[in-house]
Parts: structure tokens; C-alpha cells; sequence
């Protein structure tokens, strides 16, 4: 039992590990004994096996990145993210949903029959209910330029990006662990609520320091990227072997709060007005 979440001398893939989430999970997993191979955009100087520079808005750079890699690989981590505040609302389809699935669709070959995929979300992608056929049509293109294409086409439903985003990113997280695990392979993601990363200024910026606020209770305060990092490495773990297709509320009790009243969403509304 002393090796629980059996990460000993498995391969693991990580992106995002430059800074906040992605950091701390490269962290945990570096202390738990895996080959830790990182992906990122800026420089990470963590002591991981490999580093690749890699932009997931380019499906070029996706590819030479993972041309890099070899073996067999057993867990892929997507911390990778945009902040709306900063960047286009493409750029933000492009990172958190067209080049996170380029990349899983390369990396799962090397998976040979057995692994797991884990991807951090946000509790602002908790709409992803209300409009599934919508983000099936986008997960249902075939390529990286055919989803652009369609995000394109269809900006009054991708608006800012970060939202629809985290959405699809969402919906695609059960479709896909419905559809490989047969194939041994399991997907899962995190809805982290606010978290005091170097992106918290950007959302303040865009969404309003009010309604970010509002998002952090019941737990009245903004969790740490370590508090994120070990749920989103428990779920790729031996430990979570048959947990699949799951969209986990990493929140303090958030997402509990709303569904039974506690959390009063029309007062996070009035302070979106209020910040505006």
C-alpha cells in the first residue's frame, strides 16, 4: 500500500507545468517517482526527464512537440490555459480544446492499451448541460482546422472563449472516457473554483473581483494550485482505476452550494453588474 497511486517509474506527459497548477501537479508527481515529461509554452525549470517548448495554438508545433517523445507513455495531464482577459477568444478554443485534442489524439497511440488522461477545467464551464448538442457538433470535427472552422462560424456561441471553452472541454472529457474505455483508457477532469494562480489578476479583470469572489464560497477563500494539483493527480492514479468520464468539482463546496440554494447565483449576477 505504500505505493497507492502507483506513479513509481510510470511515464507521464504534463502540460502548463511552467507555472500554477500544472507546476505543483509536476511537483507531485516528480515526489511520487515518475518520468515526468513536460510541455509548455514558457521555459518550466523543474527537474523533469524532458522539457519541449510547445504552442498549442499551432498544430505544427503540437506535433514536433510530441515527435520528441517515445515509448510508451501512461498518463497525459492538460494544464494548459488562457486567460480571456489577455487573449482572443480563438486563442483560448485553440489552447483549451482544438490543441489539447490534437494532442491526446497523438499521444493515445502511445498509450499502447492502457492510461489515463486528466484536464483541468473551471467551474466556469458548469453550463455544459445546457447546451450539449452544440459542443457535440464542434468535438464531432475532424482535425485541427475543421474545429476552427467551426468555432468561426459560430462566435455567438463561443463569445469570450473561456466559458464555451471550459464547456466543451467538459463534454469532451465524458464522450471520450465513454468511448476508449473499452480500449483501457480513462479520461477525467477538474473544476477547480477560484484559485491564487499568476492568471487570478485576469480574471478579475474580466469577470470582476465580485463575482470571482462569489465562486469561492462556500469554502470563503481561493484554494492554492497544490490543493488543485492533488485531486487532478489522484484521478490519472492506480488508486482511481474504474473513475471514468468524471467531471469533479474541485470547489470547496461550490457546485453543492448552487444545486441546493446555499450558493445564491442571482447575487453573483449582481455583482457581475455591479463590477461592469
Amino acid at each position: 500500500m505504500s505505493d497507492i497511486l502507483g506513479y513509481k517509474g510510470k511515464r507521464v506527459v504534463i502540460t502548463g507545468c511552467f507555472s500554477g497548477m500544472g507546476e505543483a501537479a509536476a511537483r507531485i508527481l516528480l515526489d511520487l517517482g515518475a518520468e515526468v515529461h513536460g510541455l509548455d509554452y514558457k521555459d518550466c525549470t523543474l527537474p523533469l526527464a524532458s522539457f519541449t517548448n510547445v504552442d498549442l495554438r499551432d498544430p505544427a508545433s503540437i506535433e514536433a512537440g510530441v515527435a520528441g517523445l517515445s515509448g510508451k507513455i501512461d498518463c497525459l495531464f492538460h494544464c494548459a490555459g488562457l486567460p480571456s482577459a489577455v487573449f482572443p477568444a480563438m486563442d483560448l478554443m485553440k489552447v483549451n480544446v482544438l490543441g489539447m485534442r490534437h494532442l491526446t489524439e497523438l499521444i493515445l497511440p502511445m498509450m499502447q492499451g492502457k492510461g489515463a488522461v486528466a484536464s483541468i477545467s473551471s467551474t466556469a464551464g458548469m453550463g455544459w448541460s445546457q447546451r450539449i448538442p452544440v459542443h457535440m457538433e464542434l468535438l464531432m470535427t475532424q482535425g485541427f482546422q475543421a474545429g476552427v472552422d467551426w468555432c468561426e462560424a459560430h462566435m455567438d456561441q463561443v463569445a469570450e472563449g473561456y466559458a464555451f471553452s471550459k464547456e466543451s472541454m467538459n463534454v469532451w472529457t465524458m464522450f471520450m472516457g465513454a468511448r476508449m474505455i473499452k480500449q483501457g483508457i480513462r479520461f477525467n477532469c477538474t473544476m477547480p473554483s477560484p484559485t491564487q494562480t499568476p492568471m487570478m489578476k485576469h480574471f478579475h479583470e474580466t469577470a470582476g473581483k465580485g463575482v470571482v469572489d462569489a465562486a469561492a464560497e462556500p469554502l470563503g477563500r481561493y484554494t492554492t494550485p497544490e490543493e488543485q494539483a492533488g485531486p487532478l493527480v489522484l484521478l490519472n492514479s492506480d488508486a482511481a482505476a474504474v473513475v471514468n468520464g468524471v467531471v469533479l468539482p474541485v470547489d470547496g463546496g461550490f457546485m453543492g452550494g448552487v444545486v441546493t440554494g446555499q450558493v445564491d447565483m442571482s447575487m453573483m449576477m449582481a455583482n457581475a453588474q455591479q463590477d461592469a
